[in-house]
């Protein structure tokens, strides 16, 4: 890394640069310090940057030509589809590119519960990335209403419905959603409003995400801090970027796959039949990313407890960083929390399973049991683990693993007084 500030060379660029610094902006990500141990689990937060930007972009050429209105909206699709140029590769981008970005966002959530990276002093990090998450899934639930299918109809009425367990305001807030007694032309239309602007809502809690992840630094796969620059680290670019770039490559080939050879295989076939109010589905479910929060919502038998075991799901995950008393990041340093993780990796595997399944008999059985597992996992399992669980002796820096060499003895030290501390 350069240790000086950019200056720009030519005049118009350093008149430009005084008013509006970008150049040195750009300089600065691009000789950025990152630790160069990182692995491929961290190229998705590129990869997830490049998935907004895909939706963003699909989601405005699709808004040109989609109608808000209850009796328009399925035929502005089939129309989309089969007489605007190239509109059945622009919706089959969006609709699939939604499944890619939680696939993405939710390897790149586990990957940060495997590393630590939710630890001090990366809390506001991770809270950012919480409401992006929860924003994403709104997001994700409106769009799907919008093609006034039988499933975006009745999945639409079955969730505005949960608000209506809300003591006092349940009622308000439901017909507001509805902007009427039931999901009808006014839903729609609001749903189609606030599904347009969330992802810029979202674009500018991405901006504050990388900000922030800028001050601290990254995380790495040990887990320990560095000094910037160091040995341990490589300038951004060009090292970083052309493994980023490799990743997306990949990730686009899986993507490429479902959008031309598999484009439907991801939703529900009811919803390729226009909206019914008097006929309802044999089983409504969500999309897929939206499964494990469905079944944790169905396993509790009464409506309003449901909704706050529903989002507390997502909350306990806001507040991990105070959950999680070990001072040691990594799980590879962690050997009985590595285990755990991989428990909580399955149980979220079943909830997503349990919540695609009729809510009756074993399904439901199963459900209840891997919610309680989950909430067990975050309340009760890792503040126990932080206290006494017996940590591998952490390594001097980041190229010991790699070059060996002893360990220097104050970290030994300090690495004792850890181990003796948890």
């Amino acid at each position: 890394m350069s240790n000086h500030e950019y200056t720009p060379k030519s005049k118009i660029g350093k008149w430009f640069n005084d008013r509006l610094p970008l150049l040195t902006l750009a300089n600065h990500l691009t000789d950025y310090p990152t630790p160069k141990n990182l692995n491929y689990w961290w190229t998705f937060g590129g990869i997830l940057t490049f998935c907004l930007i895909t939706q963003i972009v699909t989601g405005v050429i699709l808004g040109m030509h989609y109608i808000a209105h209850a009796d328009l909206a399925f035929e502005s699709v089939e129309h989309i589809m089969r007489d605007v140029n190239y509109g059945w590769l622009i919706r089959y981008v969006h609709a699939n590119g939604a499944s890619m970005f939680f696939l993405a966002v939710y390897i790149h959530i586990f990957r940060a519960l495997y590393y630590g990276s939710y630890k001090s002093p990366r809390e506001v990090i991770w809270i950012i990335g919480m409401l992006i998450y929860f924003l994403m899934m709104a997001t994700a639930f409106m769009g799907y209403v919008l093609p006034w299918g039988q499933m975006s109809f009745w999945g639409a009425t079955v969730i505005t419905n949960l608000f209506s367990a809300i003591p006092l305001v349940g009622e308000s807030i439901t017909n507001w959603l509805w902007g009427g007694y039931s999901v009808d032309n006014p839903t729609l239309t609001r749903f189609f409003s606030l599904h347009y602007l969330f992802p810029f809502l979202i674009l500018g809690l991405v901006v504050l995400h990388i900000w922030a992840l800028h001050v601290p630094g990254n995380n790495n796969p040990i887990g320990i801090d560095i000094e910037k620059p160091s040995k341990d680290t490589v300038p951004f670019h060009p090292y970083i970027v052309i493994k980023d770039l490799f990743a997306l490559l990949i990730f686009l080939l899986v993507f490429a796959f479902f959008v031309f050879f598999s484009p439907n295989i991801l939703g529900h076939a009811d919803n390729y039949i226009e909206a019914n109010p008097l006929v309802t589905p044999a089983h409504i479910v969500p999309e897929w990313y939206l499964l494990p929060f469905y079944a944790i919502l169905r396993s509790v038998p009464d409506k309003l407890l449901g909704v706050i075991a529903m989002f507390a799901a997502i909350f306990v995950l806001v507040i991990l960083p105070w959950l999680d008393t070990s001072k040691v990041r990594s799980a590879i340093f962690r050997p009985i929390y590595k285990q755990f993780y991989w428990f909580l990796v399955a149980d979220v595997l079943i909830l997503g399973y349990m919540g695609a399944m009729p809510a009756e008999g074993t399904y439901l059985l199963i459900a209840r049991v891997a919610t309680i597992y989950y909430f067990a996992h975050f309340l009760i399992i890792l503040p126990f683990l932080g206290l006494k669980e017996k940590t591998i002796e952490l390594p001097l820096n980041i190229t010991e693993p790699v070059l060996g060499g002893s360990a220097n003895p104050e970290m030994t030290k300090n690495n004792s007084n850890i181990r003796s501390n948890l």
